[in-house]
């Protein structure tokens, strides 16, 4: 039994992530409108969803997108988060793809005499999905991306002392982004599995405009959704 037929939903934060992303799949593609959201369909198996920026207006999207599509019959069987993203220096360099073995959230939680405690360790939650380990695998393989954590902050980080400190509270973290926990958290309600890939467009830390690479970053995206579309239609979604 092949994927060639699952439907994919794939979200964005902004609407040129969600083109970026549209410029590999087939056809000119067309709107969908469903309440609260809209949709552009490529092909038969592609929605593509710019959900918004943060982890909240991102898992509300994404589930307003899910449940009209199990309300019609016709689930997806796949999420993919998606967009650029700020890259750990050296690990993940700007013009890098990182791929989420870790979709974490890295700032929901307390702040303590003692440091930083996750959410879960205050009794609630989770703080941490992980996509499937084969579909990761085949995804590394096809577009060559990174493998490690990919943090969702709700807050981007703008110095070198919290890109440091975040950094030493998740050693294998790659990449920050803002959506991609949010975008989890509605997959996983829905039963749903759910990757993050990410282009980096700039090093975490300081915020310098003119180190940021946006077109670079956007163009990368491209490529790599045309050498990922073949993994997702060949993926066996029982194969978790």
């Amino acid at each position: 039994m092949t994927t060639s037929r699952t439907r994919v939903l794939v979200a964005t934060a902004v609407p040129a992530e969600r083109d970026a992303v549209a410029r590999a799949l087939p056809g000119p593609g067309r709107e969908v409108r469903l309440p609260g959201v809209s949709l552009h369909r490529a092909g038969e198996s592609y929605d593509l969803l710019a959900a918004g920026v943060g982890p909240a207006l991102a898992a509300a999207s994404v589930s307003a997108a899910l449940t009209a599509a199990a309300l019609r019959g016709d689930p997806y069987g796949l999420v993919v988060s998606t967009g650029i993203a700020g890259g750990f220096a050296p690990a993940a360099p700007v013009g890098s793809l990182v791929l989420a073995d870790e979709i974490t959230a890295a700032d929901l939680g307390a702040e303590t005499a003692d440091g930083f405690l996750p959410v879960t360790e205050l009794g609630f939650g989770t703080v941490t999905h992980r996509p499937p380990e084969s579909l990761v695998r085949e995804t590394a393989a096809a577009t060559g991306a990174l493998t490690g954590v990919v943090l969702t902050v709700s807050t981007v980080t703008g110095t070198a002392a919290r890109a440091a400190a975040l950094r030493a509270l998740h050693p294998r973290a790659l990449a920050e982004a803002m959506e991609g926990f949010g975008v989890a958290e509605a997959a996983a309600a829905h039963g749903v599995p759910v990757l993050e890939i990410r282009a980096v467009s700039n090093p975490l830390g300081p915020r310098d405009r003119d180190a940021w690479r946006i077109g670079a970053a956007l163009a990368a995206l491209t490529t790599a959704f045309g050498k990922l579309t073949p993994v997702l239609e060949s993926w066996n979604p029982h194969d978790r």
